[in-house]
């Protein structure tokens, strides 16, 4: 059996995102993709669907900014210790894209229903909630195996994205991708149609033939695509590989108050074929 295709680049690695996808993201500290976000930026990608699991922050901040996206589900979308995500806010105050709010534990649950072929998963924690009143979609009936009744259940259905995109720290010739202890990441893999990694380093050694890194390792039946990118999560970090640069993402977050700001960020760090700093 064939391995996944490897990119020439991250241009070509993103360029395998055609407008309108429902991208897969993950949390900052899972493994971002942020060298084929500015990829994505620079090719002019629009209609972008985001769905994160569950939270987001620098990566969705910047393709809304940029005038990428059409829609994103998630729980949070935040700059951490450094404030709001200040274009996500701004294009949710101005209206200029759908946001689909949704819990952690709910986001978790729906990709786990598109891992496993099922139409939805129940969730608990949830009844009560205002969060029910913007989200027609999650159904709320009764425990059919309750004895006595009143045991209601929230379903949510299962998510499905179009692509996966992540960054890890390392795959192999074949397209076997290690992920390490991020499961969710293989998680989000299972449940998309196509998966597409930007790693540090591609190795000639077989992680799976590896009893060691094997049970770490997603399969290469999974990826459709990888590219090498030495340091393809900056300025977020990658755990066990290197922090997030904290002076860069404090710059971004004063600069990015402003469209003119944001701007000025975009070119200096992301319309350049060059790497941020």
């Amino acid at each position: 059996m064939s391995g996944a295709a490897i990119a020439s680049d991250v241009d070509a690695l993103a360029a395998r995102i055609p407008d309108g996808a429902l991208i897969g993201l993950p949390t900052n500290s899972s493994g971002v993709a942020m060298a084929a976000t500015r990829a994505l930026i620079r090719r002019g990608a629009r209609d972008l669907r985001l769905v994160a699991l569950p939270t987001t922050g620098l990566q969705a901040d910047m393709l809304i900014g940029a005038g990428c996206v059409r829609s994103i589900e998630m729980a949070a979308v935040s700059l951490g210790e450094h404030g709001f995500a200040p274009r996500f806010r701004d294009a949710a105050e101005n209206a200029r894209i759908e946001i689909r709010d949704a819990t952690c534990p709910a986001l978790h649950s729906g990709m786990i229903a598109g891992e496993k072929g099922v139409p939805f998963l129940p969730i608990r924690g949830i009844i009560g909630s205002d969060i029910l009143r913007h989200r027609p979609d999650w159904t709320v009936i009764d425990n059919p195996f309750a004895e006595d009744g009143g045991d209601p259940i929230v379903l949510v259905p299962a998510i499905r994205p179009d692509i996966a995109l992540f960054h890890a720290p390392l795959a192999d010739k074949r397209g076997n991708v290690w992920v390490g202890t991020r499961r969710e990441l293989m998680t989000m893999a299972h449940a998309s149609e196509t998966t597409l990694v930007t790693v540090e380093v591609i190795v000639d050694d077989d992680l799976l033939a590896d009893e060691k890194m094997a049970p770490g390792t997603l399969p290469h039946v999974y990826v459709s695509a990888v590219a090498a990118a030495p340091g393809g999560a900056r300025p977020l970090g990658l755990p066990g590989r290197y922090p997030v640069d904290d002076d860069h993402v404090r710059a971004y977050a004063e600069l990015a108050q402003t469209a003119e700001g944001f701007q000025a960020y975009l070119e200096d760090c992301v319309l350049r074929p060059i790497e941020a700093p």
